[in-house]
């Protein structure tokens, strides 16, 4: 019978752990070490914007999952890449007051006991926002099950971001989230 290590889940520094948090979204995700370095001074910058949350999942010492996310700005790059996505499906307004999920990735051997969305879970309650948006690939993922789960929609579908080859989803929650603390 296999033992399950305990996980815990802690507030961290997420500009002195970017090295970290992309060691375990290079697995996760699978991404070239090319894509890690492009990636280490965008999470530096994520992590001085303002309202940022960063939680960490630690198992054995080690960091085993990870996410971060921030208040939806209109002048982010993301946003500005989603803003017309959104607007033709009449979901524009989700671009304000809003909590963005940026990044959220789980080692492949600790998915589906639950890390991730305790993860997601205890950053939307943190987020003092009445809503939380996020894209994922457009494809049925366990990722994308695991956000209608907790309650996300589709919001736009099709996404194309610059650089990237599969198209994305734009999905949006009312917080709480389904199972948080704050909707029991």
């Amino acid at each position: 019978m296999e033992q399950l290590t305990e996980v815990t889940i802690e507030p961290i520094d997420l500009a002195a752990s970017a090295p970290t948090v992309l060691e375990v979204q290079a697995v996760a995700f699978g991404l070239t070490p090319q894509e890690v370095a492009v990636r280490l001074p965008i999470v530096g910058r994520h992590a001085e914007q303002p309202g940022v949350l960063a939680l960490g999942a630690h198992a054995g010492g080690r960091l085993v999952g990870f996410g971060y996310g921030m208040p939806n700005r209109r002048d982010h790059w993301w946003s500005t890449v989603i803003q017309p996505y959104l607007a033709a499906g009449g979901y524009e307004d989700w671009l304000d007051d809003v909590f963005a999920i940026t990044e959220l990735h789980v080692l492949p051997e600790f998915q589906g006991r639950g890390v991730g969305s305790s993860i997601i879970r205890t950053l939307c309650d943190r987020s003092g926002r009445p809503r939380s948006i996020l894209s994922a690939i457009d494809a049925e993922t366990p990722a994308r099950r695991l956000y209608r789960s907790l309650g996300y929609r589709d919001l736009a579908r099709a996404v194309r971001f610059p650089n990237t080859v599969r198209p994305y989803a734009v999905m949006g929650a009312r917080l709480p989230l389904r199972g948080s603390a704050g909707e029991r």
